[in-house]
C-alpha cells in the first residue's frame, strides 16, 4: 500500500454493496469465567472490487474464505443426518432458550430482527451469538487478567468437540446440534479464537494489511457463520461467493466501527487498534492517543478512518437483499445501526478520545421500521 494514498473517492463503483451482524469488542460479563484507504481517480474507475482491494494488499476473497465457501455450500443432507447427537428434545428446548435470553438481553435490536426468522433460523443463530459472544469474553471479560495462550487452547480443542458431538454444557450442545442442522465448517470458529490470540500478544497494528486480519477473524469470520442459517434467497441471481464476500465486508466494517468507537477506552489499557504508518502520516504519535487530545490533525485522521468503514459498508450493503427474506431483518439492523455510529462520531466533532459515540435507544427503535422496509427490497443485480 503507498503510504500517500489515503483518501476514499465516493465514485459509482462503490454502489458495489452487500452485508451480515457481527460483534467483537462488547464488554459485558458473562459466561466463562476463563475458560488506507483507497484513492479512486476517474481513470481507474473501471478496475474491478477486486483489483481496488488488492491495492492495499489484501485479496478480496482470499484463499481461506473460498475454502469455506465452497465446504459450507457442497455439504450434502445426508452428512447433516450422519453427524445428528440426537439429544433429547427438552434439553435441546432449554439450551436454545437459555441462548435466546442471552441474546436479548446483549443484543436486543439484533434480536428483534431474528423475530420473523423461521424457529430453526433463529435457535441456530442465536447459538452461533452465544458462542462467539463467550469468545470474546474469554479476551474483554472480567477474567480477561488471566488470559493466555493455554486458556484459548483449551477452548480450541472445546469447540473441536462440539463439532465432534462432545459438547461441554448446555450452550455448547445448542451450537452442536445447529452443526447438525447446517452445513457450518469449524474454520472460521478457529480462525475466530485467532483473532482473540492476536488481542493477547498485539496491542499495535503496522499498517491496514495487519488490522485488516484482525478484523476479519474477530468479526468477518461472524458473517462467514451467518450465511447457512440465514439462508440465500431463491430468487437471487449472484454467486454463493458474492453473498459471502458480501457478508465478510460487513464483519470489516462493523468491526472498524467498533474500533473508531472504542478508541478511548482502548488507550486507556494501553492498546491502539489504528494503523500505525497512517498515524504516522498526520503526525499522529500513540502519546497523542494516550494524551486524548482532539486536535486537527486527529480531525482529519478520523475523517479517513470514517471513509474506510464507509466503504466497506456500502460494499457490503446489496448483499442483505439476497438473503433469504425472512433473515434480513436483522442483518439490515444491524448495518444501519452500525452506520449511525458513525454518524454520531462525527456529530461529537470526532471526538472518541474523551467521548462514547451513542446510538440511543428512541434512535434504534427509529431503525427497525427503516431495516424492515429493506429487508422487503428485491435482490439487485449491481453486484454481479
Amino acid at each position: 500500500m503507498c503510504p500517500a494514498t489515503l483518501s476514499y473517492s465516493s465514485n459509482s463503483w462503490l454502489n458495489a454493496r452487500n452485508e451480515i451482524f457481527s460483534s467483537k469488542k462488547c464488554k459485558t460479563k458473562l459466561l466463562i469465567r476463563v475458560d488506507q484507504v483507497l484513492t479512486v481517480s476517474p481513470k481507474k474507475s473501471e478496475q474491478s472490487i477486486h483489483e481496488l482491494l488488492s491495492v492495499q494488499g489484501i485479496s478480496h476473497t482470499h484463499r481461506r474464505v473460498r475454502e469455506v465457501v465452497w465446504k459450507q455450500t457442497n455439504v450434502t443432507n445426508e452428512y447433516l443426518c450422519c453427524k445428528n447427537p440426537r439429544f433429547d428434545p427438552m434439553f435441546l428446548d432449554e439450551a436454545y432458550e437459555l441462548c435466546r435470553k442471552i441474546c436479548e438481553e446483549y443484543a436486543k435490536t439484533f434480536y428483534l430482527g431474528t423475530k420473523l426468522m423461521t424457529e430453526e433460523r433463529q435457535k441456530a443463530i442465536w447459538a452461533i451469538y452465544v458462542w462467539c459472544r463467550r469468545t470474546d469474553e474469554l479476551v474483554d471479560g472480567p477474567n480477561a487478567d488471566y488470559m493466555n495462550n493455554s486458556v484459548l487452547d483449551r477452548w480450541e480443542q472445546r469447540l473441536e468437540d462440539i463439532f465432534n458431538n462432545k459438547p461441554y454444557d448446555m450452550l455448547d450442545a445448542a451450537l452442536t446440534d445447529t452443526i447438525c442442522k447446517f452445513p457450518l465448517d469449524i474454520k472460521p470458529f478457529k480462525d475466530m479464537i485467532d483473532g482473540m490470540r492476536m488481542d493477547t500478544r498485539k496491542s499495535r497494528y503496522a499498517n491496514f494489511q495487519e488490522l485488516y486480519m484482525y478484523c476479519y477473524c474477530v468479526a468477518g469470520t461472524v458473517g462467514l457463520m451467518s450465511v447457512p442459517i440465514m439462508g440465500i434467497a431463491p430468487e437471487s441471481c449472484v454467486s454463493a461467493q458474492t453473498v459471502y464476500n458480501a457478508a465478510l465486508h460487513l464483519g470489516i466494517g462493523n468491526q472498524l466501527t467498533n474500533i473508531l468507537r472504542d478508541v478511548g477506552e482502548d488507550a486507556l489499557r494501553g492498546r491502539v487498534y489504528l494503523p500505525q504508518d497512517e498515524l504516522a502520516q498526520f503526525g499522529i504519535r500513540d502519546e497523542d492517543v494516550f494524551a486524548r487530545k482532539v486536535t486537527d490533525q486527529w480531525r482529519e485522521f478520523m475523517k479517513e478512518q470514517i471513509r474506510r468503514a464507509r466503504f466497506y459498508f456500502n460494499l457490503a450493503e446489496e448483499g442483505a437483499s439476497h438473503l433469504n427474506k425472512a433473515s434480513r431483518w436483522p442483518v439490515w439492523s444491524s448495518l444501519i445501526l452500525y452506520m449511525k455510529i458513525l454518524d454520531a462520531i462525527e456529530e461529537n466533532d470526532y471526538d472518541n478520545l474523551t467521548k462514547r459515540a451513542y446510538v440511543g435507544r428512541a434512535k434504534k427503535l427509529v431503525t427497525l421500521p427503516v431495516s424492515y422496509a429493506r429487508a422487503l427490497s428485491l435482490p439487485s443485480l449491481a453486484i454481479q
